[in-house]
């Protein structure tokens, strides 16, 4: 596509966007009397319309069932996991044994670090990213002093200084430097920072092949990029709903555990009742018997309420598709980044990129740095009724995400970051 910094091109691109009827679907904030340009999905995503409905509705069969409404309602609570199992697993690239939607990220993290990090002989340390989500090394850490390790049983792998990116290579080149000693490596599929996409199937291969448990943090990847955990081997992963899967503010998360790990009775693992077998969970018997897929990791039953925006979320991502929300992204993304250089040839501002510029290690967010100006630049750009996302010290995280945004979106926010510009000089 030969871009244009127009509002014609930006118009004409959106008449020809096959999923453009999906931004009917989603609420938008609003500024003066229209709406916001919405650029922070990446943080927390859109409310979908059928949001409010379906909670309606649940709320309407407790009033009508009371506790009649686990089997009586018209989504039994009882099962309600389950409605989201068959789509999570789309989404992933796994088996819909291999998921269920359950608990928070770190919660969930924590719980699959319970059975896959098995320090044990020389093998006790953990691979991960330097400057990962802080939440992934508060995790990672506190595993460690659980198990009895301090913190020289982390390596953490330091971005580059230049350009604050951590290559594929030097990842390969520490597992395999490190192959002996390591237990673990869990790293974020996507880079909350940098927006960085790693390849995650060749270094998932390279950790197995050394015998090494390896487990993703996809709370920027998933409802962003297609993922295929079940062929690319991956042992675990966990995810949040509330970026680019829309669930809501501390929407429920989710988990992957490979089938090669289902129905091991002697796995460790923090066990409660909603993981015991569905056939005897209400005959109370006192020895656990897990059930044989993902479900086996639940502690408790389903929170219905929190679950229902994910819901009717999901139901948008079915009738996308990832392979088509992903098309629709490289475009945007792609504009949003050559709007950035002609803003920076119009007003000579010294505008930076940190995120990849190859699509394929990158999803739908772009890094930006403005030295010095930074952070007044994305206060006049919020003043304009842009929604993005400040990370100190001079960084400006902006999503284009293809469920909802479209080019012209894209091109208002270049028409105001430009005039943003001029009014500093």
């Amino acid at each position: 596509m030969n871009f244009q910094f127009s509002e014609e091109f930006a118009l004409q691109a959106d008449a020809k966007d096959p999923l453009k009827e999906l931004r009917e679907e989603f609420v938008f904030p609003q500024h003066g009397g229209r709406e916001a340009l919405y650029f922070t999905g990446n943080s927390l995503g859109l409310q979908a319309k059928k949001a409010r409905q379906y909670l309606n509705e649940e709320l309407d069969d407790w009033a009508t069932f009371g506790v009649e409404g686990h089997t009586e309602s018209r989504r039994p609570w009882l099962h309600y996991h389950e409605f989201f199992t068959e789509k999570l697993a789309k989404i992933v690239g796994g088996k819909p044994e291999e998921v269920v939607a359950m608990n928070g990220l770190t919660t969930n993290l924590h719980l699959m670090m319970a059975s896959f990090y098995r320090p044990a002989g020389k093998r006790t340390k953990i691979l991960c990213e330097g400057k990962a989500f802080p939440s992934d090394q508060y995790a990672l850490r506190s595993q460690l002093r659980f198990h009895g390790f301090d913190e020289s049983h982390l390596i953490e792998l330091a971005p580059d200084p230049e350009t604050e990116l951590i290559t594929d290579e030097r990842v390969l080149a520490a597992i395999e430097e490190h192959k002996d000693e390591l237990a673990l490596v869990m790293l974020g599929g996507m880079n909350y920072y940098t927006g960085q996409f790693f390849d995650m199937k060749t270094i998932t291969q390279k950790g197995r092949e050394a015998g090494i448990m390896v487990g993703w943090d996809l709370a920027h990847a998933a409802g962003n990029v297609p993922l295929q955990l079940h062929d690319w081997g991956v042992d675990f992963a966990a995810w949040c709903g509330y970026k680019y899967l829309n669930s809501g503010p501390g929407g429920v998360s989710g988990v992957f555990v490979h089938e090669r790990h289902l129905g091991q009775t002697d796995i460790p693992r923090f066990e409660g009742w909603w993981g015991h077998d569905k056939a005897t969970r209400f005959k109370m018997p006192d020895d656990f018997i897990p059930i044989p897929t993902a479900e086996a990791w639940q502690l408790s039953n389903a929170p219905v309420f929190a679950m229902t925006p994910l819901l009717a979320s999901l139901e948008l991502f079915e009738k996308a598709g990832m392979e088509r929300l992903r098309q629709k992204s490289i475009g945007l993304t792609a504009y949003l980044e050559f709007v950035v250089a002609e803003v920076k040839k119009s007003t000579g501002a010294d505008l930076k990129i940190l995120t990849p510029k190859d699509p394929e290690k990158r999803g739908a967010q772009l890094s930006i740095i403005v030295p010095g100006v930074g952070r007044k630049v994305f206060d006049a750009i919020s003043k304009e009724g842009v929604i993005a996302d400040w990370r100190e010290p001079d960084v400006i995280r902006m999503a284009p995400v293809p469920m909802y945004n479209n080019y012209e979106d894209v091109y208002r926010f270049g028409k105001i970051l430009e005039q943003s510009l001029k009014n500093l000089n």
